[in-house]
C-alpha cells in the first residue's frame, strides 16, 4: 500500500491548529454583535478586531513553536557537518525546551572534544608514521594503495604521488599481499630494494570495508650491527688466546737464540734447548686444540631428530663421569624427538661443568634431573660450586677463565639446543652457593 502524502507541512499544520482553537470564541463574537442591537461601523470594528487579534495571535503561536524547531534543526545541521562552535541560546531554562538545548548543546561539546582528541591522536600517529624507519603501506580491498609513509616512498623510490591510487601489481607488491603473513624478504621479492627485510601484514576496517597494512623492517643495519659486535668479541677472544700462545713462543725462541750464538755455549744449553722446545711444543699444541674447537664448533651438522628416551639418555651422560658420583633424580616418563648423540653430547659438557666447579667444594655433589613445563621438557643439571663470575661472557664464543679450557663448551651446548628449537640457560642460584643450566627441548607434537 502505496504511503500517502503529506498535504500540508508542519508549520502550515501549527497554524491551522490555532486557527481552529480560535473558532469558537470567533463564532461567538460574531453571534453576540449579531443578536444584540449594534451599528453597523461598530459591528464592522469589532470584527475587524476579532479577526486581526485571531490571526495575530495565531501566528504568534505558530512562531512560537517554529522558532526553536528551526533554532534546532540550524544547530544539528551545524553537528551533522562538523561545525561544532555553534550553541542555543535559552538552554537551561526549566521548561522542555531549555532541557532539549542544553542536551543539544552538551552533544556539540562532546562532539568538539572528541573530534578536537582525534585530530591530536591523528597528528600523532601521522608524525610518528613519518618520523619511524619502518615502511608501512594500507591497501583498500580492491588492492588501491591508500597510505604510504616516507619510508615506504624511500623503499620503493617513488613519491607518494606517484604510489597514493596504484594497484598492489603496480608498485610491486601484489605478492606482499598473498601468502604468509609474516616472512623475511631478500632482494628477489623485493626489486628496488637492497638487503633483508622483513614483512609483516595485518588486516584491519575502514567504513565497515577489509583494509590490509603490510609493514616492512630493514634487517640489514642490525644483522650487521650483530655482526660487527660478534666479530668484535671474536676478535678479543682470538687476540687473547693468541698472545697467550705466542708472547711465551716469541720469548723463549729469542733465550733459545741469545744461547745458541755464545761462544762458548753453557754447559746445560743441550736441557736449556729442550726445555724451550718442550713450552714451544706444549703452545703450539695448546693452539692446534683451540683451532680444532672453532673447527668442530662451525661445522656441527644439523641433528638428526628420531625418538629417544630422556632417562636412557641421561643416565648414560652420568654415568660417563668418573670423578664424582653424579645423582640423577627420576622424573616423568617422556619420548623426545632429538639427535640423541649431539643432546649427549650437550649433557655431557654440563655435566663436566658442573663437576669441574664443584670439585673444590668439601661436599661435592651434582644433580641431574628433567621435569615437563610449558609444551617442552628441562634438563636441570645443579652443582655447588662458587657459582657463575662472568655472566655476561657466558656465550661468547673462545671466552674461559679455565686454565685448561677452549672456551666453546656452553656455546656448542647452546647452538644444539637451539638447532633442536630449545634454549639454555644458566643461573646462579638462590638457595645456596652454585649453578643451574636448563637446556630446554621442545616435546613432540602429538
Amino acid at each position: 500500500m502505496a504511503k500517502r502524502s503529506r498535504k500540508y507541512t508542519h508549520d502550515q499544520a501549527i497554524l491551522a491548529y490555532c486557527l481552529l482553537g480560535g473558532v469558537p470564541a470567533v463564532a461567538f463574537t460574531f453571534l453576540w454583535l449579531w443578536g444584540e442591537d449594534h451599528a453597523p461601523d461598530v459591528r464592522v470594528t469589532v470584527v475587524l478586531l476579532v479577526i486581526a487579534c485571531w490571526l495575530g495571535f495565531a501566528l504568534a503561536a505558530r512562531n512560537r513553536v517554529i522558532r526553536p524547531l528551526q533554532t534546532m534543526s540550524n544547530l544539528l545541521l551545524a553537528l551533522r557537518e562538523g561545525d561544532f562552535s555553534f550553541r542555543a541560546r535559552g538552554a537551561g531554562q526549566r521548561d522542555p525546551l531549555g532541557d532539549v538545548l542544553t542536551e543539544i548543546n552538551g552533544l556539540g561539546e562532546i562532539l568538539q572534544t572528541q573530534r578536537r582528541g582525534a585530530l591530536e591522536a591523528t597528528a600523532l600517529l601521522s608524525a610518528v608514521i613519518k618520523e619511524i624507519d619502518v615502511a608501512i603501506f594500507a591497501f583498500d580491498a580492491d588492492r588501491i594503495l591508500r597510505l604510504v609513509n616516507p619510508a615506504g616512498q624511500s623503499l620503493l623510490g617513488q613519491p607518494s604521488e606517484r604510489l597514493l591510487g596504484r594497484n598492489a601489481g603496480a608498485i610491486g607488491l601484489a605478492e606482499c599481499l598473498e601468502g604468509e603473513p609474516s616472512r623475511i624478504l631478500g632482494p628477489s621479492d623485493l626489486s628496488r630494494a637492497y638487503g633483508r627485510w622483513s614483512m609483516r601484514r595485518t588486516t584491519f576496517r575502514e567504513d565497515g570495508r577489509p583494509h590490509q597494512l603490510v609493514v616492512f623492517g630493514d634487517l640489514s643495519r642490525p644483522l650487521r650491527e650483530e655482526q660487527l659486535k660478534a666479530w668484535q668479541r671474536l676478535v678479543r677472544v682470538l687476540g687473547h688466546e693468541l698472545n697467550n700462545s705466542l708472547a711465551p713462543i716469541k720469548s723463549i725462541a729469542a733465550t733459545l737464540g741469545t744461547a745458541m750464538e755464545r761462544s762458548p755455549r753453557q754447559a746445560d744449553w743441550e736441557s736449556d734447548m729442550q726445555s724451550g722446545l718442550g713450552v714451544i711444543a706444549a703452545r703450539a699444541e695448546s693452539l692446534e686444540r683451540f683451532l680444532q674447537g672453532y673447527t668442530r664448533l662451525a661445522r656441527l651438522p644439523p641433528p638428526q631428530a628420531a625418538p629417544c628416551d630422556l632417562a636412557a639418555l641421561l643416565e648414560r651422560a652420568a654415568a660417563l663421569e668418573r670423578r664424582l658420583d653424579v645423582e640423577v633424580r627420576a622424573g616423568p616418563a617422556v619420548a623426545v624427538m632429538v639427535d640423541a648423540a649431539q643432546v649427549e653430547h650437550a649433557v655431557i659438557n654440563l655435566v663436566k661443568n658442573a663437576v669441574e666447579a664443584s670439585l673444590d667444594q668439601k661436599s661435592a655433589k651434582v644433580r641431574l634431573s628433567w621435569r615437563i613445563g610449558g609444551g617442552s621438557v628441562e634438563i636441570w643439571v645443579e652443582d655447588n660450586g662458587a657459582g657463575i663470575s662472568e655472566t655476561a661472557n657466558l656465550f661468547v664464543p673462545f671466552f674461559t677463565t679455565k686454565p685448561e679450557g677452549s672456551g666453546i663448551g656452553l656455546v656448542l651446548c647452546q647452538q644444539i639446543a637451539e638447532n633442536h628449537g630449545g634454549s639454555l640457560a644458566l643461573y646462579n642460584r638462590d638457595d645456596r652457593a652454585g649453578c643451574i643450566a636448563i637446556m630446554r627441548l621442545p616435546m613432540p607434537k602429538p
